[in-house]
């Protein structure tokens, strides 16, 4: 199979030196991406700004910004049979980006913010020829806001995990997790490496696309 990987964060430039993000740290997609490797499957792995080096025999695609990020999954994911949306894409961004460094001042400052461009949002919905995993980072009504996610953006499967919890998620070598499918079943993983997580995500993916694959046949 050929899997397109998105990992780590993006960042938003508001001047030369100022940008916002988040705390990804792209482990869990870097841990996909090389157990995906590892059982036979060709990667394309697409990463904003992390501390890593790319698992060997990945196709690395290096971005930064939600808009590069777009662009280069838009351009990957048509020769894709799975698309593992695992980056933390910054849902906002600054409607103006200043050309010189701001300067401080004694005075309060506010930065204008427009929503970035939603990447799971933008992918066709009907004749797909790929499986979508998304991932849902939250710190409250985790099963909640992951389902609305699976149904919202029309996902095969969301990997939810808590993230308010500095032991596990964002930052931490392990993570813990609940994943959902289609047709209401979910499978859950207490707090464990990444990737060990990772192997049995990639594990999970095979055999639906088999599955999907046998249908049509």
């Amino acid at each position: 199979m050929r899997f397109l990987v998105t990992a780590g964060p993006t960042r938003e430039p508001i001047d030369p030196v100022r940008y916002l993000s988040n705390r990804s740290s792209g482990k869990m997609g870097f841990a996909i991406a090389a157990a995906a490797l590892q059982a036979g499957h060709k990667v394309t792995l697409i990463s904003g700004p992390v501390n890593l080096d790319p698992p060997r025999g990945a196709q690395f695609i290096s971005v930064s910004t939600s808009e590069e990020m777009f662009e280069a999954t838009d351009r990957y994911v048509r020769n894709c049979d799975v698309l593992v949306m695992c980056a933390a894409v910054t849902d906002y961004k600054a409607k103006n980006v200043s050309p010189g460094k701001i300067k401080k001042r004694d005075a309060n400052f506010s930065l204008q913010l427009v929503p970035t461009r939603d990447i799971l949002g933008s992918l066709a919905k009907q004749d797909r020829q790929f499986l979508v995993v998304g991932f849902a980072a939250e710190t409250n009504d985790v099963e909640g806001n992951a389902q609305k996610k699976l149904r919202d953006k029309n996902c095969d499967i969301v990997v939810a995990n808590d993230v308010s919890r500095a032991n596990s998620g964002m930052e931490s070598d392990e993570n813990e997790v609940t994943i959902l499918f289609r047709n209401g079943e979910k499978e859950k993983f207490s707090r464990t490496s990444k990737q060990i997580i990772a192997r049995e995500l990639v594990k999970i993916i095979a055999n639906m696309r088999e599955k999907c694959l046998t249908k049509k046949m």
